[in-house]
């Protein structure tokens, strides 16, 4: 192992690019910042899979209190109230911010197209190429960073370990290219996105597993909210892994759910289609496993507009031998979004000194227990502005290396996959949850491929099995009902292990996993 030439000593460095690392490491010029991209610039990215768009209340009958409103009500009373406000306060401005830096968002004359999307009580959707806002904004996001000769990009640079001296940031391990190498800095910013790569049945890439989330772990950060975990209601019910995103603006444009019998189940439900989406993901699971097939039936609404509206999500349905203007398409739940991750203030800042986090990663208070359709592309554009200013507010600090581990294996969630999809899906109890922690904690305990997803599909399992209540995302059939005392949770690694080594103690009976790993 050789350390990174010195070159790199004392920046800022950025893990992920997405959305939130893009913009920070923007945000940050002219400070020279090195940013890490696991693969080439854009690749293996959530944000470039983004279907539906940015929340902000831009429209004539719209403002920042029924925005608020939304945001609070789908929360389920874990939503930071004055964070969440001060947040959509500032969406109308991001989405500027990011109209200079060369996005092409949709527009009718000089006015932005605004879609309606579940929960919300306005028409606040910003969205680009129909249904491709995620592309084009990685589009012109990666164009903007070329063009800045402070931001240096590693692709296809992988973080390992941050190196942590007194408490505090000193360093970041890193492989890639030539071999592993140390980034000397007080500074470091993750933006590594979500853990949908821990599951079988995900929207996300598989790559996304979770890794920010270790790196601050075994840091020792506290980490927050781990066990809410959204189902988009409706990924296509198909064969290929990751699975096909049908954006909630489908539903938003008047698509319905019916049965395989052309019933329309979820009718009675407050709000039907467009109810928030771990109710729309629970009454889809259960008429599942009642033995029901789900397809989206959007041939009346929007009809013959759904392939101008929707060109991308129209060619996967067509690609699945669907064509969805005549036909009703099946459907599922599937693993879309963490509303968990690394706890921060109101400046992205960790309970490590030197360690932000940006986006998915990042626990705001924003989302509380279920997050609301399209504020989070919203919340990372926005969040970015005020870490690179927290950041650029703090000093680099050179600090001396302790002595340095045999670098980490690449995680490997293979064997943790299967646990994840059978115990900690859309319905969860007391036995499944044991059952996950017995299973996924001798994996996390040893230095394998396997650890650092295992780890964080063990924290998550941990505050699962915590909260013994029903509330969001995270919904329990031994605990169906809601404590109103109920508070955020937070997580320490140390705090996880010893949980779940006296769950695992407990000599569960064994309980065989039954899913097979998709390819």
């Amino acid at each position: 192992m050789t350390d990174h030439p010195n070159a790199f000593a004392d920046r800022p460095t950025v893990v992920g690019a997405g959305i939130a690392g893009l913009m920070t490491a923007l945000c940050l010029a002219p400070e020279p910042v090195v940013l890490l991209s696991y693969g080439h610039l854009g690749a293996e990215t959530s944000t470039a899979w983004a279907q539906g768009g940015l929340a902000a209340s831009i429209g004539s009958d719209d403002n920042p209190e029924l925005h608020l409103a939304d945001t609070i009500a789908a929360g389920h009373g874990l939503v930071d109230r004055e964070q969440a406000r001060r947040i959509i306060e500032a969406a109308p401005a991001a989405v500027q911010t990011l109209s200079r830096l060369g996005v092409r968002f949709d527009r009718e004359g000089d006015s932005l197209l605004l879609g309606l999307e579940a929960a919300h009580a306005r028409r606040r959707i910003i969205h680009a190429g129909g249904d491709s806002t995620g592309r084009e904004i990685m589009r012109a996001l990666i164009l903007a960073v070329r063009r800045t000769p402070s931001i240096t990009v590693l692709e296809g640079v992988e973080a390992r370990q941050l190196i942590v001296n007194d408490g505090m940031i000193a360093g970041l391990l890193a492989a890639g290219g030539t071999g592993p190498f140390v980034i000397p800095t007080s500074r470091v910013v993750l933006a590594t996105g979500g853990i949908g790569g821990l599951f079988l049945d995900s929207t996300n890439p598989r790559a996304s597993m979770g890794q920010g989330l270790a790196l601050a772990a075994r840091a020792g950060a506290l980490l927050s909210n781990l066990e809410f975990v959204q189902f988009h209601p409706t990924a296509l019910d198909g064969a290929a892994r990751p699975m096909a995103l049908i954006s909630e603006a489908v539903r938003g444009e008047g698509a319905i759910l019916v049965d395989e019998t052309g019933k329309r189940f979820l009718a009675d439900l407050p709000g039907a289609e467009l109810a928030p989406r771990d109710a729309v993901a629970r009454g889809i699971w259960r008429h599942l496993a009642e033995g029901h097939s789900v397809y989206m039936d959007a041939r009346s609404k929007p009809g013959a507009a759904f392939s101008r509206r929707f060109p991308g999500i129209s060619e996967i349905c067509r690609q699945a031998g669907f064509d969805p203007q005549s036909q009703p398409f099946p459907v599922r739940p599937a693993v879309h979004y963490h509303m968990g991750g690394v706890a921060v203030d109101g400046e992205g800042r960790s309970s490590i000194e030197g360690l932000w986090a940006c986006g998915e990663v990042a626990c705001t208070g924003l989302h509380g227990a279920n997050r609301l359709a399209s504020n989070s592309l919203m919340e990372a554009a926005v969040c970015a502005s005020w870490i690179a200013d927290s950041v650029k507010g703090q000093a680099a600090r050179q600090r001396a290396f302790p002595a340095l581990p045999v670098v980490p294996a690449p995680p490997n969630p293979t064997p943790v996959r299967p646990i994840m999809s059978r115990w900690l899906g859309v319905l969860r109890n007391r036995h499944g949850l044991e059952n996950a922690i017995a299973q996924l904690l001798p994996l996390a305990s040893r230095r394998a491929p396997a650890s650092e997803p295992a780890l964080i599909g063990l924290m998550i399992a941990v505050s699962a099995l915590r909260r013994e209540e029903s509330r969001g995302a995270h919904a329990r059939t031994d605990f169906p009902h809601s404590d109103p005392a109920s508070q955020r949770s937070l997580l320490s690694l140390d705090a996880a292990l010893e949980a779940a080594a006296e769950t695992a103690a407990a000599d569960l009976p064994p309980s065989p996993i039954q899913f097979a790993e998709s390819a």
